[in-house]
């Protein structure tokens, strides 16, 4: 099939659209199906109308999924923006508490997902019962610009594209060590004395954002004995004895059996901001999500920077 998607177009439906916009987004129709609570027969059948219609070939198949052919990339923008005036319009037609459903899906890094958020998304859900918040914290960064996410906190903002960015809060980091690893030891005086002792921290290689990066900043001969991908790992290791770990403030502070080292010498600071792709800004339940979290962040200023 061959065709131009900016010619004379035959009858389709937005349903269409929806379907197209959802495979070309996941590239799997088994995932498509699931976030359109279909079967993956229906999705392949809509696709294929949808082809047909247009006389045009949206997708490349093959084993690994579904590829945007050059006219189907061209095409994603096209829908999408008739995806974004579609929500527009039925926003103007709802009111202002109705317009606040639906889903928002948000990608955090770990920390501030499983120890802020998790603590504080209470009070958004029971303000908006009609909106399912969707909270990811797997190990890589959500395209914002397939959709995989409608906002995203991140430690390192993209450079550059279509987003509007927010710096949300500094946050610091210390280390930490647990009362009893720490008890008995001669005290750790300056950061050469560190290197005396087993270092929790990421693993180099899987570390997905350079804010993580930074036992270096605390001195570059520390190479840490345990490693793990997950915030939660390193601090269970730590109150467990097997170390020292570098900590946000916010984490460490809930454990009463953590001990700040060298609290007038090691000090660092990192920076949480909001990402939303400038297409989503306007969506009422996704500015409702933003909003919520800018809020509640700013309220909780000294938690995350101590003091």
């Amino acid at each position: 099939m061959s065709g131009n998607p900016n010619s004379t177009w035959p009858n389709f439906t937005w349903d269409d659209l929806q379907y197209f916009l959802a495979v070309a987004r996941t590239g799997q129709l088994s995932t498509a199906a699931r976030h359109l609570r279909t079967s993956h027969a229906t999705v392949s059948r809509r696709i294929d109308r949808l082809e047909f219609a247009l006389k045009t070939k949206l997708f490349e198949r093959n084993p690994r999924g579904y590829v945007l052919t050059a006219i189907g990339q061209r095409f994603v923008e096209a829908a999408e923006r008739m995806e974004a005036e579609a929500d527009r319009l039925q926003t103007e037609m709802m009111s202002g508490y109705a317009a606040h459903q639906g889903v928002v899906r948000l990608s955090a890094p770990e920390g501030i997902a499983n120890f802020f958020l998790a603590h504080q998304i209470g009070d958004f859900t029971a303000q908006h019962p009609n909106l399912s918040l969707e909270l990811v914290t797997i190990q890589q960064i959500m395209s914002l610009s397939r959709k995989e996410a409608d906002i995203a906190i991140s430690l390192d903002p993209p450079k550059g594209g279509p987003y509007e960015i927010e710096k949300i809060t500094d946050y610091r980091l210390n280390i930490y060590g647990a009362a009893g690893y720490l008890a008995g030891k001669p005290e750790i005086r300056k950061r050469e004395e560190l290197l005396l002792h087993p270092f929790i921290g990421y693993i180099q290689d899987m570390i997905f954002a350079p804010g993580l990066d930074y036992l270096g900043d605390v001195h570059p001969g520390i190479k840490p004995r345990f490693q793990s991908s997950s915030i939660s790992a390193q601090l269970t290791a730590t109150l467990q004895r097997q170390g020292l770990c570098i900590l946000p403030h916010f984490i460490a502070s809930r454990q009463p059996e953590l001990r700040v080292v060298l609290p007038g010498e090691v000090q660092l600071t990192r920076h949480y901001y909001l990402v939303r792709h400038r297409d989503m800004s306007r969506i009422p339940r996704v500015r409702a999500v933003a909003d919520y979290i800018s809020t509640v962040v700013d309220e909780n200023r000294k938690v995350f920077m101590g003091g």
